[in-house]
């Protein structure tokens, strides 16, 4: 299950300031409910209504979200009349959900095939 090598890698002598910088990114994708903003985000710009219907979220705690993920630089705000909406800042904030969501699975899948190799290791061995 090894992956191709990417294009980008970290350096081995990574500074400092840049691994703060990379941290402080994958952190904003480590809450469920911001992360579940930016893949509605994904579809196209909505405004706070539009995202609290349908995440099923509080407006303050959605929009104490979308300001965390405003200053992160994860996504801008743009007034439309008496709404504002939110989308995502660039298209790197996509590539980034997608290679979480597939991270994720590749690991589930992993995790469920070590433990069905082991069951049956441990059933093969039992009968040795």
């Amino acid at each position: 299950m090894a992956h191709e090598p990417t294009r980008h890698r970290l350096p081995p002598d990574l500074d400092v300031e840049t691994a703060v910088s990379v941290a402080s990114t994958l952190q904003a994708l480590a809450h469920a409910g911001r992360l579940r903003i930016l893949a509605t985000l994904q579809a196209g710009p909505a405004t706070v209504g539009r995202l609290t219907e349908s995440l099923a979220m509080e407006q303050s705690a959605l929009s104490h979200q979308l300001r965390l993920l405003r200053d992160l630089g994860f996504v801008t705000a743009e007034r439309q009349g008496r709404h504002v909406e939110y989308r995502l800042f660039d298209n790197h904030i996509g590539e980034l959900i997608e290679q979480a969501l597939s991270h994720a699975e590749h690991v589930r899948l992993g995790v469920a095939e070590r433990d069905a190799a082991s069951v049956d290791g441990g059933v093969g061995a039992s009968r040795v």
